[in-house]
């Protein structure tokens, strides 16, 4: 497995959230969890996180002991006149650490921001890398008289 979402303090507070209330984060059912679609491509893994809203200065990817971590923020929206009376839209600070392979070369992790979603891409170090294995096909005995 190329990749493994890690923090198990989160996982066992969510699930005893969710064993005790039936929901997840308080908010109507909805997962405070940065949502995630991870490509396997031939020599790379893409992994595309939705961001929408999210300051460009304020994502942050970072590696450490084979941890991929990646933050962001989304601040209110509201004036001063204005006050919100239906909230639904998950605001503040976002965190998603993920553990990486070994066969993921994480000098060469690249990310971009494009309309509201990250894409981390991950290059494969070249033992990960798909390879065709030569079979050898044994000769006939050679019969002797």
């Amino acid at each position: 497995m190329l990749l493994t979402s890690f923090d198990p303090f989160v996982t066992d507070f969510d699930r005893l959230v969710q064993r005790t209330f039936g929901w997840a984060d308080g908010i109507g059912g909805r997962s405070a969890v940065l949502p995630m679609d991870v490509v396997r491509r031939d020599n790379e893994v893409v992994l595309r996180l939705d961001l929408p809203g999210a300051d460009h200065g304020s994502i942050e990817v970072t590696t450490d002991h084979g941890v991929l971590t990646v933050s962001a923020k989304r601040s209110e929206e509201y004036g001063e006149q204005e006050r919100p009376v239906v909230r639904e839209r998950l605001m503040g600070s976002f965190t998603r650490k993920i553990r990486l392979a070994e066969t993921v070369d994480a000098e060469k992790i690249e990310a971009r921001y494009d309309n509201g979603v990250l894409s981390i891409v991950l290059p494969l170090q070249e033992k990960a890398k798909v390879r065709k294995i030569e079979i050898k096909r044994s000769g006939t005995p050679e019969l002797t008289a």
